[in-house]
């Protein structure tokens, strides 16, 4: 059959699609910016039809209904990343975490991560019949691959991009043709302690680098205090708006990638409408699977790799909360620890932690002398590398117990420094030397 009668014959709404998904079944949805909103406002519409359903998903940018308080009995979410709208149904119990690192799930689909049903956003197809994944490549391919029905929501404005994010519409079984502007995530203007936070970054950063950044004011700092530094690459779990805007400015241009090079290569795109346009057929973006840009072994194969993660709290061995404050779950470790890795590994790499001195409008120490009871470790004290904050870089690799200690308090907010002193005098028996 030719592909165009193909997709006429597919094409459905809603109420059909979402008759494949039966009580007891296993769906997978969406990432981050291209969650099928469509499909989830079906869901929700109908959710006294479902008992017992489980729908897996990562972060939800933008309204879940599927997480109104209205469903909760008939729908079950779990996830191995959490955001503002999926934690309060994991602590009502209506949904639950499971620890992962994120290039793991594709490999978790279809096993630990049963696959019913598939339902994801795409762009139209092209001359060939393909469609783009989007914005939002990571996990989709392996879900699409396993389920006994796929849905997916082709919507006019979702950007075209390159990679190995493409679907062929012999592989979908319901299609949803829509045009609804993706859900924008505008990252807060960094303050002045979290420019301080990007220069003392920048400072670690070589022309040539490849590096990886996440969302938000740390590392929307740290690009904006790129702007003397040349030929810089992007190998990232994602892509934001910084640099999207270096790009523009031709300080990220690839041109010294040892891996892809040329290309900002990433698992997904979250931010304006400003950088979906931005990489809307932009030749120079590729995204590929998350089991790929996460790999520890590809992630090393870059030149001066450097990985900028931040955290919420670190102990004085180098211990590092990335993921729950406590016992409660707050997002998930995504893949901090494969850059981590990745970049220690790689020849010139370095990876950074970088977070404020303090949370809770300066009451609370992120650096402390143990970990907030409960929380879970999610870059050893093994692997981490530079630590930094507004008050400077302390450098942890190769560094004794007693010597990470004394770096640390250095660099802590000088409020808590005394408590920190306290505890290092009383931990290694000796005074701690001002500087």
């Amino acid at each position: 059959m030719n592909w165009k009668d193909e997709y006429k014959k597919k094409i459905s709404t809603p109420e059909r699609a979402i008759a494949d998904i039966h009580d007891g079944n296993c769906v997978v949805m969406g990432h981050a910016a291209a969650s099928p909103h469509i499909i989830q406002h079906a869901l929700a519409e109908h959710c006294e039809d479902y008992n017992d359903v489980l729908i897996f998903h990562m972060t939800t940018l933008g309204e879940n209904e599927c997480l109104h308080p209205r469903c909760y009995g008939h729908f079950r979410h779990v996830s191995n990343f959490l955001s503002a709208n999926s934690r309060d149904a994991v602590n009502h119990l209506e949904g639950d975490f499971f620890p992962a690192y994120f290039k793991d799930v594709p490999e978790m689909i279809g096993d630990e991560i049963p696959c019913d049903v598939a339902v994801f956003q795409a762009t139209p197809p092209n001359e060939e019949g393909y469609c783009s994944l989007g914005v939002s490549c990571d996990y989709a391919l392996a879900a699409i691959r396993v389920a006994k029905s796929v849905i997916i929501e082709t919507n006019e404005l979702m950007p075209f991009t390159y990679g190995e994010g493409m679907i062929h519409v012999s592989q979908i079984d319901h299609i949803i043709p829509c045009a609804y502007h993706l859900p924008e995530l505008h990252a807060e203007a960094p303050s002045e302690v979290e420019m301080a936070i990007g220069r003392h970054c920048s400072t670690l950063i070589a022309d040539g680098s490849t590096l990886q950044l996440g969302i938000g004011a740390i590392p929307n700092a740290v690009l904006q205090s790129l702007g003397d530094k040349n030929d810089l690459g992007i190998h990232s779990e994602m892509f934001s708006d910084g640099v999207a805007d270096l790009m523009r400015r031709g300080i990220i241009n690839g041109s010294r990638k040892t891996m892809h090079k040329g290309k900002a290569v990433a698992t997904f795109i979250m931010g304006s409408r400003e950088l979906y346009d931005f990489v809307d057929g932009n030749e120079d973006i590729e995204l590929y699977p998350v089991n790929y840009t996460n790999d520890p072994f590809i992630i090393a194969q870059n030149y001066r790799m450097v990985s900028i993660n931040s955290c919420l709290e670190v102990d004085l061995m180098g211990q590092v909360a990335s993921e729950s404050i406590g016992m409660r779950q707050y997002s998930g470790i995504g893949g901090q620890i494969d850059f981590v890795r990745g970049a220690t590994m790689s020849r010139e790499g370095k990876s950074i932690i970088a977070m404020p001195s303090t949370a809770a409008g300066g009451t609370i120490s992120r650096i402390k002398p143990f970990l907030t009871p409960g929380a879970a470790v999610s870059t050893t004290r093994n692997d981490v590398n530079y630590i930094v904050t507004e008050y400077g870089i302390a450098r942890l690799k190769g560094r004794t117990l007693k010597h990470r200690a004394e770096d640390l308090i250095r660099i802590a907010h000088p409020d808590f420094r005394p408590m920190l002193i306290e505890e290092y005098e009383r931990r290694f028996c000796c005074k701690y030397e001002v500087d």
